[in-house]
């Protein structure tokens, strides 16, 4: 498995679980890791690059030693994924400040709009190592 590329999550918002869900039933070549933004891994792995996961609003794709947030990070998700899916990248081209807004917007009503669980999700056993681990 090609553990470069991490995607940090809110283990908590029903959106960001349906978009793990999504990425893992796509991910065929078994690039992505995932893990909760709340998590202990999660406060290690961000650490070096001075980001408080508890004041994050947005997932993050951590790829070869750089951190791509928002709409960058969900557009390089899906150039990984391959595919049909990469094709999605093309949007790319939408100016970021675009892009974001149109994240942002979402991202700061997604618990309204989704709903939000009351404690991350716990992999099934299959999935456990797909994840970083909690510790």
């Amino acid at each position: 498995m090609d553990t470069g590329s991490i995607i940090l999550f809110d283990g908590v918002c029903n959106l960001c679980n349906g978009a793990v869900q999504f990425v893992i039933r796509h991910d065929r070549k078994n690039r992505f890791l995932f893990g909760a933004l709340q998590s202990e891994a999660a406060h290690k792995i961000l650490e070096p690059f001075g980001v408080d996961p508890d004041g994050v609003n947005s997932f993050i794709l951590v790829e070869q030693g750089r951190l791509y947030y928002r709409s960058t990070g969900a557009l390089r998700v899906l150039k990984g994924l391959g595919g049909w899916l990469k094709w999605g990248y093309g949007l790319i081209i939408i100016p970021a400040f675009i892009r974001d807004a149109v994240y942002n917007l979402v991202a700061n009503k997604r618990y309204r709009w989704f709903g939000k669980k009351d404690q991350c999700m716990v992999p099934t056993p299959e999935l456990q190592k797909k994840f970083l681990p909690t510790y």
